[in-house]
């Protein structure tokens, strides 16, 4: 049943290390290479991209292959480079299928201590799945793949739009230790289940703090549009955490979009200001901030 109730008034006070009023999770999506295409077989070539493609749909269309390519190729390197100059720990949000193409690079990034993540084996909404047989055996090749590369099992979950009806039991059954497709809250919550299956641990993901607003018509256009709403995000939230409510706040990138030269000028914004917060904002991996909060709020203490 929907939930649109939440904590209510009484939200939990969560303590993040070194007293932070803030917890920030940085999300970088690595996915190029899982996206729909001709070129996989697919009956069709993704929809959403850096321009409306002239291609007809059912024809490979290379100059889309290479927009999603520039990202491995290139973007890759100026977030990983960023990240290690900033001290900063991201999560990387890992499509199997691109992992498999790929693996090496995966291998880098949890080389440089960033956290993997299963982001499905294509780049695609999990509400595609008619059969929870087949969803769980695609999560499982997920998790074989990332684990081969990087030497990590992910304990993350995230996908592309909206979950089956089946996915959250799925992953309870499967070991992970949180789900992060959950729109409708700042502050970790549990989903529970009616049959006493283990409660998953839902670390809320946002796409309103994202750079896929570069690719909509009422989002960012420059780079400085993104780095004032972090910071308009970041004030709020912190107002709210010196208040005695500390919560946490989502950023999404994508290295297609923002690894692009004139946009990163935005990631290098954000990391510098971020960073130049001190003690007031914890910047830590998503799977750091779940353990946080498991550890002071377990299943079996919180509504």
């Amino acid at each position: 049943m929907r939930d649109l109730h939440g904590y209510g008034v009484e939200k939990p006070r969560i303590e993040w290390p070194n007293g932070a009023k803030l917890a920030v999770s940085l999300v970088v999506n690595f996915e190029e290479g899982a996206e729909f295409s001709i070129e996989q077989g697919d009956d069709h070539n993704e929809r959403m991209s850096e321009v409306m493609s002239v291609v007809p749909s059912d024809r490979r269309d290379y100059g889309l292959e290479q927009i999603f390519s520039y990202g491995m190729r290139a973007g890759l390197w100026r977030f990983l480079d960023a990240l290690d100059r900033y001290d900063c720990e991201a999560t990387f949000f890992m499509c199997g299928r691109a992992v498999e193409r790929v693996p090496e690079l995966a291998r880098e990034v949890v080389e440089r201590g960033h956290e993997p993540v299963c982001h499905a084996w294509r780049w695609q909404a999990h509400a595609d799945y008619d059969s929870p047989e087949v969803e769980r055996e695609d999560l499982q090749k997920t998790i074989d793949v990332i684990t081969d590369a990087t030497g990590q099992r992910p304990m993350g979950f995230f996908c592309r739009g909206s979950e089956s009806p089946h996915t959250r039991k799925i992953l309870s059954d499967m070991g992970f230790e949180y789900d992060s497709n959950g729109f409708d809250d700042d502050l970790p919550y549990y989903h529970r289940f009616k049959d006493g299956h283990e409660p998953l641990l839902i670390l809320p993901y946002a796409l309103d703090c994202n750079d896929m607003k570069f690719f909509h018509p009422n989002g960012f256009v420059t780079a400085d549009d993104f780095v004032r709403y972090v910071r308009d995000g970041v004030g709020v939230l912190l107002e709210e955490g010196e208040r005695g409510c500390p919560k946490m706040l989502n950023i999404g990138f994508h290295l297609r979009i923002t690894g692009r030269p004139s946009r990163f000028a935005a990631v290098q914004g954000i990391l510098d200001y971020l960073t130049g917060l001190g003690d007031d904002v914890w910047i830590a991996t998503r799977l750091e901030i779940g353990r946080c909060f498991r550890a002071q709020f377990p299943p079996s203490e919180i509504g």
